[in-house]
């Protein structure tokens, strides 16, 4: 007997699927899903709450001349089966293979490609205004969770929305917050009823009636509609939507495919209206173990099937650079009361939930809301506290301005861990930390530090600590820590870079984790008595004048090394200072990443496909070494 999953090959090919087999497709959904991330690894609790919601939309909409949009997009796995990519799922998130978020160059099925929460509601705000200029009538839908909505882009796109008069949807995906506290027999009866085309129309032709009635018509419907207002407030979790001006439906089951589709379809026949269609799921339904912890379940790697336990990392594994800072934060904030940690969203993944648990009234998780964490920290350091700021590289983008005029212009001591930096691997474009020095190296009286292995980041977060004329950011790679095992390692000293290996030809400057390659480099290029001197830079910002002019001097070739890209990097920087200084040298190579997004893929293999891996740099260096004899 095949599969109802087969029968899915095409975009639309879901309007063919008899409604009587919906649930065994949303139970094969599920099943590809769990197969397919315990391999691939990815976001998995997350796809399997909005199987049967993904589902009711795509029996709504067709595509791709109806547009959905996801928000963050890492639930959009259902969605890709089923416009026709379910042959691809063994590729997902794999160099080459199918992205694990939406990606308008994968399909036209996904109308925008994200990776970042929050921005959903505003690109189909967009497309929905230039569908109305283009006088066009496709269907457009925007999804967004509970979480994203925490970040004050959404509501700035609904009170956008409201004022713009134009038909859209926007799914609330709740599987979390407490806005739907009165979910109950009273509030699913009230949200089926505003769901159902008949109570609607009813009310529109009551209120047309009640128009029309001379004197008394107008002050009555009034007084109707105030009175309503006033029962919803009691009864209906939505009246914070129908305030700001939007139509409120739900809540609906959100495993309870027709209940969805009828509300779909209601919210899409209300012209020029938006309207918020409010679905309840579960965070890894039908899969036990994602049910029971829809964290873990949130981003993993392979894991086992039966048991759900993950088949990489447990407590066994080697320190990451998150654990370092993670131990770093926690016991340095027993002995100093005026350290606080802010991060968003990501108490874990940033590595502060232990201080959280042992400092409760000194963490803040201000939510999807990178923006608001900086500035809120700003102030808490103009409050005479110490703010560390936990942000992964590519989120801290968001709150650029924020960085710039509300920590750098007054100079506040805010600390800024940033993690991911550099190719974060599987996650892809959206995710890879590859711009933080070229966005914070601009900014005047931003410190930077860049520290090569486990032991140094202490250091640096000790430093960044001692350091109050002015913000500092620490900049770590995602993975298992280095551990450099010299021991007579240089003093930690202010704006110095270390010498690590002395040689003749070369001179590599190197940023953070690449000193390491840099290390190896130096191994491989001894063999043909290329003898190469390894800098570990420490400080981008500012970066070791003096230690340049000195290796530049008696070096043939100067080469730095970098995992940002190369415009406003750090090899840009030291050129300029070079040429500034007249410093000369024979030869001199920028080694980074090229001005372009880095798609997803192993860590490793990006490495090499980019020229950062050891073979690579090593054939670089050796080919302007020769040159330059």
């Amino acid at each position: 007997m095949g599969h109802i999953l087969d029968e899915i090959r095409g975009v639309n090919d879901i309007h063919h699927i008899d409604p009587s087999d919906y649930r065994v497709l949303a139970k094969e959904i599920r099943r590809r899903l769990v197969t397919t991330v315990s391999e691939t690894g990815g976001h998995l609790s997350a796809s399997l709450g909005v199987v049967e919601l993904t589902i009711a939309l795509h029996l709504v909409l067709t595509f791709p001349e109806d547009k959905l949009v996801w928000d963050v997009g890492h639930q959009s796995y259902a969605h890709k089966i089923l416009t026709g990519r379910d042959e691809d799922m063994p590729t997902l998130r794999q160099y080459g293979g199918m992205s694990g978020f939406p990606d308008v160059r994968e399909s036209e099925a996904d109308a925008f490609s994200v990776g970042h929460s929050s921005t959903s509601i505003s690109a189909a705000l967009g497309l929905a205004k230039a569908r109305d200029l283009r006088g066009t009538d496709e269907k457009i839908v925007a999804v967004i969770g509970d979480g994203a909505l925490s970040g004050g882009m959404a509501y700035e796109a609904m009170n956008n929305a409201v004022e713009a008069k134009t038909s859209l949807t926007i799914v609330l995906n709740d599987n979390k917050m407490s806005i739907a506290p009165n979910v109950g027999g009273m509030s699913n009866y009230l949200g089926q009823i505003r769901a159902d085309r008949r109570y609607r129309d009813l009310k529109l032709r009551v209120e047309d009636a009640l128009d029309k009635i001379p004197t008394v018509g107008v002050p009555l419907a009034k007084q109707i509609k105030k009175t309503k207002d006033s029962l919803k407030h009691l009864l209906l979790p939505g009246m914070l939507f129908e305030d700001m001006g939007l139509t409120y439906i739900g809540p609906i089951d959100g495993h309870d495919i027709e209940a969805m589709r009828e509300a779909f379809e209601t919210a899409a026949s209300m012209k020029n209206e938006t309207v918020l269609v409010h679905v309840l799921t579960k965070k890894g339904f039908g899969y036990k173990p994602a049910e029971e912890k829809p964290d873990l379940f949130h981003g993993i790697g392979k894991f086992d099937i039966e048991t759900g336990e993950p088949l990489e990392g447990g407590e066994d594994a080697p320190a990451t650079y998150t654990d370092i800072f993670s131990a770093w934060l926690t016991d340095r904030g027993e002995t100093n009361e005026d350290m606080v940690s802010v991060c968003a969203a990501m108490p874990d993944g940033t590595g502060v939930m232990a201080f959280a648990e042992e400092y409760p009234d000194r963490a803040f998780d201000v939510g999807i809301a990178e923006e608001h964490a900086v500035t809120f920290a700003a102030g808490m350091a103009a409050g005479g506290l110490r703010p560390v700021v936990s942000i992964y590289s590519t989120f801290l983008q968001r709150a650029y301005d924020q960085v710039l005029h509300d920590v750098c212009n007054a100079s506040y001591p805010v600390i800024f861990a940033i993690d991911r930096s550099g190719i974060v691997g599987r996650d892809g474009r959206t995710h890879q930390g590859i711009f933080d020095l070229s966005y914070l190296m601009p900014m005047p009286g931003m410190t930077i530090l860049a520290p090569m292995d486990g032991d140094e980041l202490i250091r640096a977060l000790d430093y960044a600590y001692g350091y109050t004329s002015g913000p500092v950011a620490v900049r770590y790679p995602r993975g298992e820590a280095f551990w450099y095992d010299e021991e007579d390692r240089k003093t930690f000293e202010a704006g110095k870079a270390e010498i690590l290996a002395e040689g003749r030809e070369v001179a590599i400057l190197a940023v953070g984790d690449m000193v390491r390659t840099a290390l190896a480099v130096r191994e491989s290029l001894a063999e043909e008595m290329i003898r190469v001197t390894v800098v570990n830079m420490r400080f981008v910002k500012p970066f070791d004048e003096d230690t340049v002019k000195e290796v530049a001097d008696r070096h043939t070739v100067v080469v730095t090394l970098e995992d940002n890209v190369a415009t406003g990097g750090f090899g840009e920087a030291v050129a300029a200072f070079m040429q500034r200084e007249g410093v000369r040298t024979d030869g001199f190579l920028s080694l980074a990443l090229p001005d372009e997004f880095v798609p997803h893929g192993r860590r490793e293999e990006l490495l090499e496909v980019y020229g950062l891996d050891e073979v690579s740099v090593a054939n670089c260096v050796r080919e302007e070494y020769h040159k330059c004899r």
